[in-house]
């Protein structure tokens, strides 16, 4: 007689779960790897500018908030915490599920989107030359790739704050990613791919938003990786590298040149909500795919590094640097809210709960999850990478269920930024759910 149980949810309930994981796994796709925050947005400002609530740092604090992250469920976690000269570095869980080697602060890590950081750098670096006008449109650069009144409308500004209207290439690059993702992932891992294919395949998709409105989109930086080729006659990988990275003295920041990354480093496991179990190590990928939008490996050290840099003029003259914190809202707020999030030119500022303003960016790629803030005088920082990715869970109803492991990671920077870490989170993001919203596939 055949079994009354179900193991599996019942199709109409299964149909339901996996279309939200669909949504939430293209969004994280497309963006970087904010959690999805339960909490609604608290009133806020549109200028970032926070200082810490606390002087020096409490070495205690921070560790017991890090393990509090990887108790909440989190693989393994390093991070890199400063306030002025004062460093604390640290780590905790394991780097590799099935050795048990433990992680290490100096790892290096895929950064993900964070990489679009630097791409802007070295655009806003032509700014200054004179080669490239923000507001001049992309197609007077790229006429055959941008044809038509699209060319004639996007301007580079648009591509570097995700508002030229222009879809994500992350389904089209990867067909059966919703499918049977694990397989997608399997197949992808040694592929190459080329930043004219990739663009093209944003080009063609769906847009999300207007233009005009604020949607994140990996192709606009791919197609800002090209801008730059066209302007430099220069890789732009290379370009960077030469311009960015070594002029702000990185020794662990780098675009990899194949499949592996080249230093120590922690084995990166993917989940895609629960839908590939066990968790999946793709720490040896084929970054391609990202490219000038999320291709990069760093240490948090050097991210801290760079950002400290940036923030106080090192990296680019002051109407540059005014230009990239230039912000757009990075969604729409509810009726009566405020946006807690905004967008400049490859860097973002963010309210966290505790109520401080910061700058910077995160990052997400298969595995892999990093995120770096910054006051706005870059005296006080914190970067954490992490290894397990897409960790959420729905329910039968496609409902998103609790996530410790995201409040976990919220409580640890806002605690480290702010000056006062703390091992129960008693706040979520102040940021919507923007990872689950169906309505734009991030």
């Amino acid at each position: 007689m055949p079994s009354t149980t179900h193991p599996h949810p019942r199709p109409s309930h299964r149909r339901v779960r996996l279309a939200a994981v669909a949504s939430a796994a293209l969004l994280s796709l497309a963006a970087g790897t904010l959690p999805a925050g339960a909490a609604a947005p608290s009133p806020a400002s549109a200028t970032a500018s926070a200082v810490s609530t606390t002087s020096g740092l409490d070495r205690k604090a921070l560790r017991a908030s890090l393990d509090a992250f990887h108790r909440a469920g989190m693989y393994g976690a390093y991070s890199s915490v400063r306030d002025g000269s004062e460093q604390w570095r640290g780590a905790a869980g394991v780097a590799d599920i099935d050795s048990g080697r433990p992680m290490r602060p100096d790892y290096e890590h895929r950064i993900g989107s964070i990489t679009k950081t630097f791409t802007s750098v070295a655009v806003l670096q032509q700014v200054a030359k004179g080669r490239i006008d923000l507001d001049a449109p992309i197609g007077d650069h790229l006429p055959e790739l941008v044809p038509g009144e699209r060319g004639r409308e996007v301007t580079v500004r648009m591509l570097l704050n995700h508002t030229s209207g222009i879809a994500d290439y992350v389904l089209p690059a990867f067909p059966g990613l919703v499918t049977d993702p694990g397989q997608a992932l399997d197949e992808g891992r040694f592929r190459r791919m080329a930043p004219e294919e990739l663009a093209r395949l944003g080009l063609a998709a769906e847009p999300q938003a207007p233009r005009g409105t604020h949607s994140y989109a990996n192709t606009n930086y791919v197609i800002a990786g090209l801008l730059l080729e066209k302007v430099t006659g220069q890789d732009p990988e290379s370009y960077i590298t030469r311009n960015v990275i070594r002029k702000a003295g990185l020794r662990h920041t780098y675009f990899p040149r194949s499949a592996r990354i080249s230093g120590p480093h922690a084995k990166m496991y993917e989940s895609f909500y629960g839908t590939i179990e066990p968790a999946r190590d793709y720490s040896v990928y084929d970054m391609s795919w990202a490219g000038t939008a999320g291709a990069m490996v760093s240490t948090m050290s050097d991210l801290n590094d760079f950002y400290r840099l940036l923030l106080s003029g090192k990296l680019l003259g002051a109407a540059e640097l005014r230009e990239m914190k230039t912000t757009v809202p990075a969604y729409e707020p509810a009726p009566g809210q405020e946006v807690a999030m905004r967008y400049g030119l490859g860097l973002y500022t963010l309210k966290m709960p505790s109520g401080g303003w910061y700058w910077g960016h995160d990052g997400g790629v298969f595995g892999a999850g990093t995120w770096a803030l910054s006051t706005e005088d870059g005296r006080r920082q914190a970067a954490i990478g992490y290894n397990l990715m897409k960790y959420e869970r729905f329910g039968e109803d496609g409902t998103p269920l609790p996530d410790p492991i995201g409040n976990a990671l919220f409580g640890y920077m806002d605690g480290a930024l702010s000056g006062a870490p703390a091992e129960r989170v008693t706040g979520t993001s102040p940021v919507p759910q923007r990872l689950l919203g169906p309505e734009q596939l991030r």
